[in-house]
């Protein structure tokens, strides 16, 4: 697979969370902050990063640039998905759904800065098991990746798109 030039692409950026983290050391406590950011060109490109800094800001910068190095295509139609998907990440599960036109994006917090980083307006979605951001958007991310169209299942099948 080969990589996607981010520069090319005009990317919209999405601060997932925001964590506080502390480092106990022997004269105190280090306060810094870790950033979750997904990043989409809503066409099908969508990527995500963590970034960890002292103050917030350079924690989101670094987070969208390792989004930008994280990038992948993903396989939609038209507006929706083709086909369910299930992403598995530790103990998050993401189910994703094909939805009907004027559905809209039904998802919560770290699901939907996903699914409309990418570019998918009408989706139905279940995170299942934890609530951890992280784990949940890369169980999102694996189930995205999961999703094949009709030309791809053909040709591993050795047939037409049409005999399907």
């Amino acid at each position: 697979m080969s990589r996607i030039d981010a520069n090319t692409l005009t990317l919209k950026d999405q601060v997932v969370s925001i964590n506080r983290v502390t480092k106990v050391v022997k004269g105190g406590k280090n306060l810094s902050f870790s950033a979750l950011v997904v990043v989409g060109d809503g066409g099908g490109h969508v990527g995500y990063g963590s970034g960890k800094a002292r103050e917030v800001p350079q924690a989101i910068r670094k987070g969208i640039e390792a989004a930008k190095k994280s990038l992948v295509r993903v396989n939609i139609t038209q507006t929706t998905i083709p086909h369910t998907a299930l992403g598995r990440y530790g103990a998050g599960r993401v189910l994703l759904k094909p939805a009907s036109e004027g559905t809209g994006v039904i998802a919560g917090g770290a699901v939907r800065a996903v699914i409309q980083a990418v570019g998918i307006q009408n989706v139905l979605t279940k995170s299942l098991g934890t609530t951890n951001p992280h784990n949940v958007v890369k169980a999102t991310m694996d189930a995205l990746l999961q999703l094949r169209n009709a030309e791809e299942v053909a040709t591993t099948r050795g047939k037409v798109a049409d005999e399907l």
